[in-house]
């Protein structure tokens, strides 16, 4: 079996801001017909028009990835200077309604809007997606069950969406609520081949519940047009530095199973009910809380067991790979707080939720254009 290629692709979606009110603009269509010059097809449109999304090139490592980004975010922003509005990277808007966004008017999305209803016009959420290259079908399938056990884990560093409607949901992850009300979302299933997985897309295809596999929704879940398994499960990152740091942990992850595979080892596969405890912690309480080890049958403490990935599971993987500064950068989260944490400090500071948008704004430049 030939070894993965271990590319690297990020996918942020970022809103569109006015900084006179804070409140989010509908405006991508603007954005589109002059991104598209420069950007082409990296920069698209999402469901509510006061969303943009935008993809790196396939990428070799972390340090590309963090170029790309960087061109990315700051060509969008950019773009939206020229009109008076910013962009901030944040899990959901502070105070926006999602009742008041327009929809894209593009037939995916107004299929989507038809289909789903409120649910489509609730989805307000922002996310930062990974796509790692696995070229074998029959590993990737084995990664992805293995990796979800980890996904919470990297939650905890990603999450940035504690408010939604002007209030203080008392989460960290609010976004990771809103989608699961989505069909096919969530923890993925345990698959045992790829032949399970496709024969499970066959039939939903047949009996008209989806189009094809990219309907598929989950928190890890094989990408249908491109060889490689996508990471979905966490909030946009609002800095760069924590989305290439998020990318190299589930590099490291990957390189990490394929060679326990290589080497005839695994990883203990666990059930989705105890893998889905673990989640909500991760929504709930963020860095701040304790995940189950579910190997030990214990609680421990987030931060705990985020060192435990880094510092053991993937220490010979990250070497091996050339990566261990951008891994890193995790320990400073955990140090600081995920820009969930940040933003609650702002808002308990200033009682201002424009204030969080300031901030979010300021942060999403940080690396870009200063």
């Amino acid at each position: 079996m030939k070894a993965p290629s271990l590319s690297i692709g990020i996918e942020e979606e970022y809103q569109i801001i006015d900084p006179s009110t804070g409140e989010l603009r509908s405006y991508i269509t603007q954005i589109l017909e002059e991104g598209r010059l420069t950007l082409r097809e990296q920069v698209k449109a999402e469901m509510h028009q006061s969303m943009v999304e935008v993809g790196t090139q396939v990428c070799r490592t972390p340090g590309e990835a963090r170029a790309e980004l960087i061109k990315l975010r700051r060509h969008i922003m950019e773009l939206a200077s020229k009109n008076g509005l910013a962009i901030a990277a944040a899990g959901t808007h502070p105070f926006s309604s999602w009742e008041k966004q327009e929809i894209t008017p593009f037939e995916r999305y107004l299929g989507v809007k038809q289909d789903m209803q409120d649910l489509a016009q609730q989805l307000l959420i922002f996310g930062t997606h990974v796509h790692i290259g696995i070229e074998d079908r029959e590993f990737l399938i084995d990664a992805m069950n293995v990796a979800r056990y980890f996904a919470p884990h990297v939650l905890c560093l990603a999450s940035s969406s504690p408010f939604w409607m002007g209030r203080n949901t008392g989460l960290k992850s609010y976004r990771n609520i809103i989608f699961r009300h989505f069909p096919r979302s969530g923890i993925p299933p345990r698959f045992k081949d790829w032949a399970e997985l496709n024969s499970m897309v066959e039939t939903m295809v047949q009996t008209h519940c989806i189009p094809d596999g990219t309907k598929l929704w989950y928190d890890v879940r094989p990408n249908w047009k491109f060889p490689t398994l996508e990471f979905r499960i966490c909030d946009v990152c609002t800095r760069v530095d924590e989305a290439v740091c998020i990318a190299a942990i589930f590099q490291g992850i990957v390189a990490k199973l394929w060679k326990l595979r290589r080497d005839n080892l695994t990883f203990r596969v666990y059930p989705n009910e105890l893998i889905e405890e673990n989640k909500w912690r991760a929504v709930r309480y963020g860095l701040d809380g304790k995940l189950i080890d579910l190997g030990k049958q214990i609680e421990v403490p987030a931060r705990e067991l985020l060192h435990e990935l880094i510092d053991w599971f993937l220490r010979d993987a990250v070497d091996d790979l050339g990566i261990r500064d951008e891994v890193r950068y995790a320990y400073r989260i955990m140090e600081h707080g995920s820009s969930a944490d940040r933003q609650i400090k702002v808002h308990e500071r200033t009682g201002d939720l424009k204030a969080v948008v300031q901030h979010l704004v300021d942060e999403t430049k940080e690396g870009v254009m200063n």
